[in-house]
């Protein structure tokens, strides 16, 4: 089928660094490397010409931005913030302003030689039962816990007992349990509610809790015979973590180095994993990517994760479904599934290539949606930036493929995701 090609004038020519939809999907914040930040209209977006006038923020601050997060209890308000920066900003999208409604910072640390530390943040994580509460992960290893109504400083600080950085958190669905990623390959877990760090959220001195405990993925790969049988496996820079959604035993995890897999939090195991070809097959792969932090996502329904490729120009939508039937599971045996009448077309990942790198994805919470982030292009004029598309077919399903490029590349993936799971769904 012929290309899809738009073009829309480009304002900057940063990629996405991230991207995510408020709970009913209505909005959409996105964030650049360049410092811009814009929430958009949803469905004025999906139309190939978005209307700017629709768009309930859009400002650029010249400052990096990594990360955007909509406040879980009070939808009115989005943070973002950066690795290169030591405050976290607020905007309410109810006021005409394109100035922050609250700023907050990070406890000042002092080096061995006197000066303050550079502390940027990573991540940020909202309580959804508490519109005061929130947390964001920092550089040096530590995750920062505030209570709006008392400070603009952290109340409360949770360290790794370790300086290596932490480049994703996740709160579990009743805020109990905060989940944090390290650089170093090892992830970390926080009884904020019970257990050693029962008083998390009702102390509000500046004091520390010690993880209750901690999960090398290199060990745990090492488990996995099969793996271990055909891979040299070292530790690896952790880049994101995500519950599903549809499962919340289920903890996401993407490596630096493409590999997407499942750690059930009750066993503390590894479940599912998916192992891409290595980036260096690919000849045209830009180095300078190494630096940037892929973002995926799992869609609201049938426990699909989708992730930006590290190798190739495209994403995957990677069957993470929680049994054996999946075929990313470890203990995945397609004969046993072909014998119990389980077809093999219907168990295989997707890949979808598109013409640039994708770094940031998101899932629309109704319809699943895919909303996909990209890099800047290299090739592309200062003044203009041309993007083409091919309409793809994935397991008998006919995505419909948008772009809209402003001051940003965007591209939405309208898909029936039924035909892409499980015959029970079918």
């Amino acid at each position: 089928m012929a290309p899809l090609l738009i073009s829309r004038p480009c304002v900057s020519r940063e990629g996405i660094s991230a991207l995510e939809f408020d709970k009913k999907g209505i909005y959409l914040a996105s964030v650049t490397k360049a410092g811009c930040i814009i929430v958009h209209d949803y469905e004025s977006l999906y139309c190939s010409t978005e209307d700017e006038t629709k768009q309930l923020l859009h400002t650029s601050t010249g400052q990096q931005f990594d990360v955007v997060r909509w406040n879980v209890s009070n939808q009115d308000e989005v943070a973002c913030t950066s690795m290169k920066s030591s405050e976290l900003f607020i905007y309410d999208i109810g006021y005409v302003s394109e100035q922050p409604v609250d700023v907050l910072r990070k406890r000042p640390t002092i080096s061995v030689h006197g000066y303050n530390a550079h502390k940027g943040f990573s991540d940020i994580a909202f309580c959804s039962h508490d519109a005061s509460r929130l947390l964001a992960s920092d550089v040096s290893g530590v995750i920062n816990i505030w209570d709006r109504r008392a400070s603009g400083l952290p109340c409360l600080e949770l360290p790794t007992n370790s300086s290596s950085p932490l480049n994703s958190i996740k709160l579990n669905a009743d805020d109990q349990v905060i989940y944090g990623a390290s650089k170093q390959g090892t992830i970390y877990m926080w009884d904020i509610r019970g257990g050693r760090s029962s008083a998390a959220f009702q102390n509000n001195r500046a004091v520390n809790y010690t993880p209750i405990t901690e999960v090398k993925l290199a060990s745990e790969l090492e488990r996995i015979a099969s793996l271990k049988a055909q891979s040299n496996i070292v530790s690896k820079e952790i880049h994101s973590i995500d519950i599903n959604p549809s499962c919340q035993y289920q903890l996401a995890f993407h490596l630096d180095d493409g590999w997407s897999g499942v750690l059930d939090v009750h066993s503390l195991k590894v479940t599912h994993i998916h192992c891409p070809p290595p980036r260096w097959l690919d000849d045209s792969i830009d180095w300078a990517d190494l630096h940037i932090l892929r973002k995926p996502s799992w869609l609201p329904v049938y426990s699909i994760y989708v992730v930006g490729s590290c190798s190739s120009k495209g994403l995957y939508l990677l069957d993470f479904y929680p049994d054996r039937s999946s075929p990313s599971h470890v203990d995945f045996n397609e004969e046993m599934q072909e014998l119990y009448g389980v077809k093999s077309q219907h168990k295989q990942n997707q890949f979808i290539p598109t013409t640039e790198g994708v770094t940031t994805c998101v899932a629309h919470p109704s319809s699943g949606t895919i909303v996909v982030g990209t890099k800047r292009d290299p090739s592309a004029s200062e003044g203009e930036t041309k993007l083409a598309f091919n309409f793809m077919f994935c397991g008998g399903v006919s995505p419909c493929i948008f772009l809209h490029y402003c001051a940003l590349a965007t591209v939405l993936l309208a898909c029936s995701f039924r035909e892409l799971h499980h015959p029970q769904y079918r």
